[in-house]
């Protein structure tokens, strides 16, 4: 019998000495922004972060999109472990990758109401004005202007399945 070799799954949880499974971001959702710049995170997210110990989330432009990247402790930790490779005090690549992500990270706190308040610099390099749009992506999830992810949100689609076909991306 192979149980032995198969972990046991209880709430989320692998039992057995082996690593919590991490629960993803998943789904797309749009809630609306307030005239002083909060939205709602959506509770599957707010969930998450708090299974994470957090009480907000650490939020950064996109590199490549008008967008933002979002994300709890379980990515935060993948960045720190990688930094590892680096030698903080003499390694030009450690100060690169660490300004990149951790110098420009922000974290925004969770009011009771489960909203973030979104600074003034973020919304306008995502160009969220009214709307904004959730999209869940495992470890992380994006902040979008809903018209400005819809024709990306083709694209990605267009993509996977050109990809399921055979063809290339």
């Amino acid at each position: 019998m192979l149980s032995h070799l198969i972990p046991c799954v209880v709430a989320g949880r692998v039992l057995g000495g082996a690593k919590p499974l991490v629960q993803p971001f998943v789904s797309t959702i749009i809630n609306k922004l307030d005239a002083k710049g909060r939205v709602s995170v959506p509770a599957p997210f707010r969930q998450i972060l708090a299974q994470q110990n957090l009480r907000g989330v650490y939020c950064i432009p996109s590199f490549v999109s008008p967008a933002l990247e979002a994300f709890g402790e379980t990515l935060l930790a993948q960045v720190q472990e990688r930094l590892k490779n680096f030698d903080p005090l003499f390694s030009e690549d450690y100060d690169i990758q660490a300004q990149a992500v951790l110098g420009q990270t922000q974290f925004l706190n969770l009011d009771d109401e489960g909203r973030v308040r979104i600074p003034e610099d973020l919304l306008a390099h995502a160009g969220i004005v009214e709307r904004v749009l959730f999209v869940g992506l495992d470890v992380k999830f994006q902040i979008w202007d809903p018209a400005r992810f819809e024709p990306v949100q083709r694209e990605r689609l267009a993509r996977a399945r050109a990809v399921r076909s055979g063809g290339n991306p």
